[in-house]
């Protein structure tokens, strides 16, 4: 295996140096055995909620959806986002990817970069819809506004060609977009040095690779190397496993939904301590002689956290435009 790349590397440093968080290794163990005894099933891609027509817009899509991919849980006390999809009622990620899919057909033009350019709130708004708000609005219009400009002065206006400047390289694009696009910038800083965690910028790499199956816009080398998409879901599903551990003051402060500061220690160390916790589950399942990826074993994670036995106690919350 290449070397770790800079996700990798620097998460394991803050893990190395963690004083409110910290891997169980004998639950970790425990839980990669008990996925491999009962045989791997790695979710599927979508098509129900996401745009699934195999072309160009939909590169443009799922680049758009990815700008705004963060932060959908409520403030306190307030109503959160949820949407009519048909006769069901949808929250979070998939209520975005089908907010969006439904502008995309009703022929409202998000996947133009001339048009995210000089994108306004109340059309934002509009598109979103739903009951309750998303906090960040201006926020996630001032990340669309941006991705649309950058598109227009350096990629023809063009999602695609972005893709192809990566030359077909899922950490390349990982890096291309934290390089272009301040808003998938995810560093932290941590006892002087920074960490990287690039959670957007690494999630539209996998998504375009589950999106196009692998191939066309999605025949990404390197996608072994992605790590997971540090998140606020995936700790609360390791922390209902047993494998991470919080110190009892950050406990506390989690389970009393007291905001964790962005950039903070805690919040950091969190972040790293998922992302370390995830390459530790992918070399364990090696080890068992299962060919699983990290951001494979992110998606699995991600399907356990949508179930009210992995809920029992509260994410951390962080108000962030990074996840």
């Amino acid at each position: 295996m290449k070397d770790m790349w800079e996700v990798l590397s620097t998460s394991k440093k803050v893990v190395e140096m963690s004083r409110h968080v910290s891997i169980d290794k004998e639950a970790l163990v425990r839980f990669a055995t008990k996925l491999h005894e009962e045989g791997i099933q790695i979710p599927r891609w979508s098509n129900r909620y996401h745009l699934t027509s195999g072309t160009e817009e939909m590169v443009s899509y799922i680049l758009v959806l990815d700008s705004i991919n963060f932060c959908f849980w409520p403030e306190q006390g307030k109503e959160k986002w949820e949407i009519e999809y048909g006769s069901e009622k949808l929250s979070g990620y998939y209520a975005l990817a089908a907010v969006l899919k439904k502008a995309v057909v009703s022929g409202i033009p998000i996947t133009k970069a001339y048009w995210l350019a000089e994108m306004t709130l109340d059309e934002l708004k509009k598109i979103l819809g739903g009951r309750g708000e998303l906090q960040l609005l201006e926020d996630r219009l001032m990340a669309l506004k941006e991705l649309g400009q950058v598109l227009l002065d350096e990629y023809d206006g063009k999602a695609l060609h972005l893709v192809e400047a990566s030359q077909g390289s899922a950490v390349n694009l990982s890096l291309l977009l934290a390089e272009k696009l301040s808003s998938f910038r995810d560093v932290a800083e941590y006892s002087c040095f920074k960490v990287s965690f690039l959670k957007r910028a690494q999630i539209f790499a996998s998504d375009l690779f589950g999106a196009f199956g692998g191939k066309g816009s999605g025949n990404l080398n390197e996608i072994d190397r992605l790590s997971c998409f540090a998140d606020y879901k995936l700790p609360q599903v390791l922390r209902h496993l047993g494998i991470m551990q919080y110190s009892q003051t950050l406990a506390q402060k989690i389970d009393q939904r007291i905001l964790i500061e962005a950039q903070s220690a805690e919040e950091v160390e969190i972040r790293a301590n998922t992302v370390w916790s995830v390459e530790l589950l992918r070399r364990e399942l090696q080890a068992m002689g299962e060919d699983v990826r990290a951001f494979e074993i992110d998606w699995i994670l991600w399907n356990m956290g949508q179930s009210t036995v992995c809920c029992e106690k509260p994410y951390h919350r962080t108000l962030t435009v990074y996840y």
